[in-house]
């Protein structure tokens, strides 16, 4: 009850008595008549306190219930949240995702050969390797895609364009993506331990293609397959190849120690009476065109390709290793079958860091002690051998033995620079030296620069 209005509605009363009142004293009756008036008078205050009270209180918020011993306490979500992943990343509480991505690989690169082998094509030579632009997604309900396209070099090639659906571990795919060839290929031209991959994956023309696939993702087991036509700029009225891809990877874990055990299968049909292929490789370098071994155009109907993959992390230590065996399938004629492998030893030198994997690849070297804290980065050296050999039924590619040394720094996490070595030995060489030598030997050297997000 507030006082000053009790006062104010006392006083008003007083003032409306008669003068008679004050002057001479009252009467038994009028005292009873007067402590009457004043009850009202209360009676009326406090039902005006009452209206002012219910007027102006705020409402008083609901006791929360004490959580249960033991349960983690319970945050808000926002609803939309912004992380960063070397680019921002958007995401709502409902399941919707969106980041933009990249890279930029920058190539200083040159190769030694012959006289005569080279001509203009030789030395060293600068270059945009990849200039990758896109954008990855997510959709509520377990959607995802993403849409990536390389426009290095003044040109626009598209990279991954895909829509898949897969809120479990099994997931569908359609779109354009990378066929399950193998370790080497299926890991990102991020994270390679040398300038380019393995040089059976070019000779043998693994690319991207478009189709439909199917993928079971367990903790141990790792199952792909589809059914694919073309590369996306390959696709016209005329081309009407079709092929099937699969892979299995077993992929336990033992403490600290990754292991990688593998097989894959290719079959694939030109469907063209007229079809050929062609397989050769580049010299470990993409700053020249030249191909020591190539076997020119063979006309085939259709090709068949098997692969055994392996590989071991193991603290900063890892090792690595493929054979892939590819028969080209001709009409009338021995069909040649073709060998490429190699393998490989590394490791990190950084203490604290190591290869990384994540379902069946390789993945990023994140560096413990980054330069933005102090530290030196991530520091990795690597050893290869690679083995390519296009000699078989009579038709000559020729051989490419090479040995690979490269070291990987990585300041930060999305900037990498790889310094990387080869000496090649060639035999049956497709470009002679000057004095018709078809068997020596190149070194090849390059330096590449990268950013990604």
């Amino acid at each position: 009850m507030r006082p000053t209005l009790i006062a104010a509605f006392l006083a008003s009363s007083m003032l409306a008595m008669p003068a008679t009142a004050h002057a001479q004293a009252m009467t038994a009756e009028e005292a009873a008549a007067l402590r009457a008036e004043l009850a009202a008078l209360k009676a009326q205050v406090q039902t005006l306190e009452a209206r002012l009270d219910a007027a102006t209180a705020q409402p008083s918020p609901a006791a929360t219930p004490a959580p249960a011993p033991g349960t983690p306490p319970v945050t808000a979500k926002a609803a939309t949240e912004i992380g960063w992943k070397g680019a921002p990343e958007i995401r709502t509480a409902d399941g919707w995702a969106f980041k933009p991505r990249g890279r930029i690989q920058l190539d200083v690169a040159g190769i030694d050969a012959p006289a005569g082998v080279l001509a203009n094509r030789g030395g060293t030579a600068t270059e945009f390797r990849r200039v990758y632009l896109g954008v990855d997604g997510k959709i509520p309900g377990g959607f995802s895609y993403r849409v990536e396209a390389d426009i290095a070099n003044s040109s626009v090639e598209l990279a991954d364009v895909y829509f898949t659906y897969g809120p479990g571990p099994l997931s569908v795919t359609v779109g354009q993506i990378k066929p399950f060839w193998g370790l080497d290929e299926l890991t990102s031209d991020l994270f390679l331990s040398h300038l380019e991959r393995t040089a059976f994956g070019s000779a043998f023309g693994f690319e991207r293609r478009v189709g439909l696939s199917a993928q079971y993702k367990g903790k141990q087991v790792l199952v792909q397959g589809g059914v694919f036509g073309d590369n996306a700029a390959d696709l016209n009225d005329g081309n009407h190849a079709i092929g099937f891809d699969g892979r299995a990877v077993f992929m336990p874990k033992f403490g600290d120690v990754q292991l990688h055990l593998g097989g894959s299968i290719h079959l694939r049909d030109l469907n063209d009476p007229a079809g050929t292929v062609r397989y050769r490789a580049r010299p470990f370098i993409h700053t020249t065109d030249v191909r020591l071994v190539d076997t020119d155009e063979i006309d085939v109907s259709g090709e068949r390709g098997l692969g055994l993959e392996a590989a071991v992390i193991a603290g900063p230590f890892h090792a690595a290793g493929e054979g892939y065996w590819q028969t080209a399938k001709r009409e009338g004629a021995a069909d040649p079958t073709y060998f490429g492998g190699y393998a490989e030893v590394g490791v990190v030198l950084t203490k604290g860091d190591r290869r990384a994997y994540k379902d069946s690849a390789f993945d990023r070297l994140k560096p413990s002690n980054p330069v933005t804290e102090g530290g030196i980065g991530a520091i990795e050296v690597n050893a290869r051998y690679d083995h390519l050999d296009l000699n078989d039924a009579g038709l000559i590619g020729g051989r490419q033995k090479a040995g690979l040394l490269s070291l990987v720094w990585v300041p930060i996490e999305y900037i990498r620079l790889t310094a990387s070595y080869g000496h090649l030995w060639i035999d049956d060489a497709r470009i002679a030296a000057a004095g018709g030598d078809r068997d020596y030997s190149a070194d090849t050297f390059g330096l590449r620069t990268q950013i990604d997000f």
